[in-house]
């Protein structure tokens, strides 16, 4: 979700720096309300048919280009620092993270390091009938939330 952007943004914005694992690894982040609109449609939709979708944001992003969107968007830099993930672990859990659970944080850099997650496919627009928001509008509607 792009919403899971406001756990390391609002932190990264604020010190200039964004420590990942990600690499150049790509992740569609989809906005919430558009995946929600598009699973209401599925449920709701009469055919007798049986069909999995995968629904991912609109576009596929590195951590430098989401970094960069960001920047223009906050007018504040924000350079991507490329840690392992040992590392990113240790850093989240000295921010207060429990170790489980920092873990599974660092799980989504690591499965997008390695291409897991980086595909993007049309099922929201398909299913909803309306287009999914960018990461960009997402960034500008939520510049107040993110850099503080």
């Amino acid at each position: 979700y792009q919403e899971n952007l406001f756990m390391a943004l609002p932190h990264a914005i604020a010190s200039g720096k964004w420590y990942t694992s990600a690499g150049d690894g790509r992740m569609a982040h989809g906005a919430r309300d558009d995946m929600a609109a598009a699973i209401a449609a599925g449920l709701a939709d009469a055919s007798s048919e049986s069909e999995t979708y995968t629904l991912t944001g609109p576009q596929a992003y590195t951590t430098a280009e989401i970094a960069a969107l960001v920047s223009e968007v906050t007018g504040k830099p924000l350079d991507v620092v490329q840690v392992s993930d040992e590392a990113l672990t240790e850093g989240v859990k000295a921010a207060g993270v429990p170790e489980d659970f920092a873990r599974i944080i660092v799980s989504f850099d690591a499965n997008t390091r390695s291409g897991r997650i980086a595909m993007v496919t049309d099922a929201v627009e398909t299913l909803s009938g309306r287009k999914s928001k960018t990461l960009k509008q997402f960034l500008e509607a939520n510049k107040a939330a993110l850099a503080g």
